[in-house]
């Protein structure tokens, strides 16, 4: 006679049996769940609060300018004041890591006075500088009145005054009527700036744009301070170049400022940051891992007559191996994504409270949910094993 031989089970009918345990058991196997996903929770909500919490810091640090570089002319070997050329901003542009990138150049014979009865050496320390319109956006300023420059206000005699300079003239606030004199042209004060944290020498200055003080002050062009951002990886790189890029003949004769103190805070918070996120989720994951493992060891303890019963009935040890390991994996599935779904919203309502930026890195939820499935299959892996090596009148003999 030929030997009969169980029929081979497919994905549906592996999925159905596996799932036995969850349906005839559902309290213990939400419980069991919940244990997983409150694990799986503390290590998305652990690495989304740090996340918010560092993109807060990050955006603080780069307040400070971690990533601004600016370059100057130096002085000659003659002891002569050096000049940037006229191509230097266009040479640093072509930097590749250069993000953004603008300049002001000092108008030599300008002086700001609030009226035309001022003593001429009353100055009261306030230049008279060009700028270009992309200069608020890279040094990160502000307007408190008014508004700034942009292409059709930079042709006209228009100025926008710097924080201290508007309160030595005397100006609270911008407006048609509101002029100053600069040099010879009366320039009408179109906004007054914030204190620029990043650019305090432009808090005693009056800034016009670029075409505006070539028309009517003489400006030469020559760019006196370019601001540079770029990405905070580069900007060592950047800065190595900068004086060679923007004067190639006399790089000496080029002054770059080194990057700001708060980058090393920045890069040290992130390696902190990354080490805590690593250790507190290595520890969450075996947690969860032994709370599989200990489930599914008890549940083939309680089960040892239905697999006496499933043995007897033909079902081969590769079936029972297969149906507990299904069951495990069933198990951490639940609660690797309830896991995922509470560690968000915690992560939100903290964030939220704080006034943060909600940020939870979509590595971590895939990864949570992963490596629950796959501690979960070691976990499940041995009591599987354990249950197919049980003889069916072993397994039914017990009572």
């Amino acid at each position: 006679m030929r030997e009969l031989k169980p029929a081979p089970l497919g994905l549906r009918d592996v999925v159905r049996v596996g799932a036995v345990g969850l349906r005839t058991r559902p309290m213990r196997a939400f419980l069991s769940a919940l244990g997983i996903a409150i694990g799986i929770a503390a290590m998305v909500a652990v690495v989304g609060i740090s996340s918010s919490s560092r993109a807060e810091l990050d955006g603080q640090l780069d307040a400070l300018g971690t990533n601004l570089l600016t370059v100057a002319p130096g002085v000659r070997l003659t002891g002569e004041q050096a000049q940037l050329p006229l191509t230097a901003e266009e040479m640093v542009r072509r930097i590749a890591p250069v993000q953004a990138e603008s300049a002001v150049g000092t108008v030599d014979g300008a002086s700001v006075y609030r009226s035309n009865k001022i003593p001429v050496i009353e100055t009261n320390g306030i230049i008279a500088y060009a700028a270009r319109t992309n200069l608020l956006d890279t040094i990160g300023a502000t307007v408190r009145s008014g508004k700034w420059l942009d292409a059709a206000t930079g042709r006209y005699p228009a100025t926008v005054l710097g924080a201290g300079a508007a309160e030595r003239l005397g100006i609270t606030r911008a407006g048609p009527e509101v002029q100053v004199l600069i040099g010879n042209t009366w320039f009408t004060v179109l906004g007054i700036l914030e204190p620029a944290a990043l650019a305090p020498e432009l808090d005693a200055a009056a800034l016009m744009g670029w075409p505006a003080a070539a028309s009517s002050l003489a400006f030469d062009g020559h760019p006196t301070t370019i601001y540079t951002r770029s990405d905070d990886a580069q900007v060592e790189a950047v800065r190595s170049v900068l004086g060679a890029t923007a004067n190639p003949e006399a790089p000496n004769e080029v002054e770059v400022s080194r990057p700001s103190d708060a980058l090393a805070a920045k890069q040290a918070a992130g390696q902190a940051f990354t080490g805590l996120l690593l250790g507190l989720g290595a520890v969450a994951l075996l947690v969860g891992g032994v709370g599989v493992a200990n489930i599914m060891v008890i549940s083939v303890l309680e089960r040892r007559a239905e697999i006496g019963l499933r043995r007897s009935l033909g079902a081969t040890r590769g079936q029972i191996r297969t149906q507990f390991l299904t069951e495990s994996l069933l198990l951490s599935a639940l609660g690797g994504l309830g896991g995922a779904l509470l560690g968000s919203a915690v992560t939100a309502a903290y964030a939220s409270y704080q006034n943060w930026l909600t940020v939870v890195p979509v590595w971590s939820l895939a990864g949570g949910v992963l490596a629950t499935l796959i501690i979960g299959a070691l976990a499940g892996l041995y009591p599987a094993i354990r249950a197919s090596h049980l003889s069916p009148t072993e397994a039914l003999a017990t009572p």
